[in-house]
């Protein structure tokens, strides 16, 4: 049979590991595939690190275009990353009858729309496993084998760096920035780490599969991002103390009038597994209607990891390359005729429980007024801590758990807690999901 050739734009971390296990696993993965899968040229800037990775043998280049026109190549292996020339080499690789595969969730979540299109039109394939949650299949389980379920939500810690960084706050009780420098000397956390502490990162993802998990256009624009800069120690010990931990989630939920589609530092109860999931780790818990709850666990980067992702894409495209364009798998699991409009809502409409921490005048009454305006909101409280001030101290914090609620009630409540005399400074808000 003859071997599929493949073109690999970007040899680095990911580049690399690929075409270690695709040589490594060579045996077992043409088995799987039906015919060989062969990288015949790279693409890299840096011809002598390209040389060094790929030895003899292997086509070098550093135009990436000369790559996604060549007629020999059948798969581009897109691993350059960024919303630019990435998405050039892209499209010219789809106008030019390849099939692509990508582990670019950046450019998939803005421009993704624009690209199943034209791979649709040209009758090939964009693979994107790779794309979220590294060596995780949770693109593979929700675009087919979840596909008898009607997806109700799903919440994910889809960033390393975040999980790693609040693992080690909670365990070693260190402020955000102690941590952060910590996780950047380890090599958890880029020299800019804007993207992941920001949640842009994990943004992506979830915009990824909150497409796929509800068949809506791809909508970066319109999910709701807060990172994990501005989360304080003391709200990590104070959550623990109340059973809880705090993760980074990206969460998307069916609601009647439309999707919710969020990121942010959430309360999960300390007895759920994917409360569980520490340092660099990810995991996504998917509910569906018939099969109920999944978790899906595993290392979310790292070179073979990912690398795994993309070769399990690779031999995916491999075993269709020759099907009917109308009996794959759609890009976005649904057929295109049958993307659905549900809006995704903004966060004012979000409906979630709350953690607040106020910081109160220790005196009578302050707890009933704050009770009070609650109860007006129509907000109903789980459970209270209030921490004993220390000897002379005439201030202390008051920590509440809610009920649902929607978040502009909340925010119409914590106006008029923060405009009490008592109460010192802002409150902190943080969300809060049983799961």
């Amino acid at each position: 049979m003859k071997p599929i050739n493949v073109g690999l734009l970007g040899i680095g971390t990911v580049g690399g590991g690929t075409f270690t296990v695709l040589k490594r696993n060579e045996e077992e993965i043409t088995r799987r595939a039906g015919r060989p899968i062969r990288i015949t040229t790279v693409a890299d800037k840096n011809l002598e690190l390209a040389r060094s990775v790929a030895g003899e043998g292997v086509k070098l280049t550093d135009d990436a275009f000369s790559v996604v026109t060549d007629p020999e190549i059948d798969i581009v292996v897109e691993l350059i990353g960024g919303y630019g020339v990435a998405r050039e080499l892209v499209l010219k690789a789809i106008e030019n009858g390849k099939h692509v595969v990508t582990a670019n969730k950046a450019l998939l979540a803005v421009h993704g729309n624009e690209i199943f299109a034209a791979a649709q039109k040209k009758g090939v394939m964009v693979a994107f496993e790779a794309a979220v949650a590294g060596g995780i299949p949770i693109i593979k389980a929700l675009r087919e084998g979840l596909s008898a379920n009607r997806i109700q939500w799903l919440a994910g810690i889809i960033n390393g760096t975040t999980n790693f960084i609040l693992s080690e706050m909670r365990d070693k009780g260190l402020p955000f920035a102690d941590v952060l420098k910590e996780a950047q000397a380890l090599g958890y956390a880029e020299a800019d780490p804007t993207f992941d502490i920001e949640g842009v990162d994990a943004a992506h993802k979830a915009t990824l599969m909150a497409s796929i998990a509800f068949g809506v256009p791809v909508q970066f624009d319109k999910t709701y991002v807060e990172g994990i800069t501005k989360l304080e120690a003391a709200d990590i010990k104070y959550a623990e103390q109340l059973g809880y931990r705090i993760k980074l989630l990206g969460i998307a939920r069916r609601r009647e009038q439309g999707i919710e589609l969020r990121v942010h530092p959430t309360l999960i109860p300390a007895k759920r597994l994917i409360a569980n999931v520490e340092g660099a780790m990810n995991a996504v818990l998917v509910q569906g209607d018939a099969v109920g709850a999944t978790l899906y666990y595993g290392k979310g980067a790292g070179a073979e990891p990912t690398a795994s992702a993309v070769i399990a894409d690779l031999v995916d495209v491999t075993r269709l390359h020759t099907a009917d364009p109308e009996h794959r798998v759609p890009h976005l699991a649904f057929q295109p005729d049958q993307i659905s409009e549900l809006p995704v809502l903004p966060i004012d409409e979000v409906e979630t429980s709350y953690y607040l921490r106020l910081h109160v005048e220790d005196k009578p009454g302050v707890l009933a007024d704050v009770t009070r305006i609650l109860a007006d909101q129509s907000i109903s409280i789980d459970a209270m801590l209030q921490r004993e001030p220390e000897e002379g101290e005439a201030q202390t914090d008051i920590i509440i758990l809610t009920h649902l609620t929607i978040e502009k009630n909340m925010n119409a409540a914590i106006a008029k807690i923060e405009s009490l005399d008592a109460v010192t400074g802002k409150v902190v808000r943080l969300r809060l999901e049983n799961l």
